[in-house]
């Protein structure tokens, strides 16, 4: 990781792929995470930890299946919002849109129980970023 000041647009400028995050920094042992995103992920759940989610731009959309029935929360430009851990969710995006995500390291991005994984989705742990 770098001990100088990182970029979030110079970071997000660096890649093009969707639902393909990458690694910016880590705190502890946890990774700061960006994004792009447009259409929508894939139901799933993390068992272990929460999963954190800042709009950078555009809007976002998290699903949630919660004990009390279905849910959508809107996230706009600048909104946080934390999914605890093991609900599912899936997260969408009608147009492009930034996203920073801050979860432990090692944490896949379509969880530990999820649906089938589509083309367009990356299965991975967070790429290391390219600049």
């Amino acid at each position: 990781m770098s001990n100088e000041p990182i970029s979030l647009g110079e970071a997000l400028a660096s890649f093009d792929a969707l639902w393909s995050p990458r690694v910016v920094t880590r705190v502890n042992d946890y990774d700061v995470r960006v994004a792009k995103v447009e259409g929508e992920h894939i139901w799933h759940a993390h068992d272990d930890t929460d999963e954190f989610f800042l709009v950078l731009d555009g809007e976002l959309y998290i699903s949630l299946r919660e004990p009390g029935g279905e849910r959508t929360v809107r996230l706009p430009r600048g909104a946080v919002f934390t999914v605890p851990r093991g609900v599912e969710h899936r997260p969408s995006a009608p147009a492009a849109a930034a996203i920073l995500l801050f979860e432990p390291t090692g944490t896949s991005t379509v969880g530990d129980r999820h649906a089938e994984i589509p083309d367009h989705i990356d299965a991975t742990t967070g790429h290391a970023l390219g600049l």
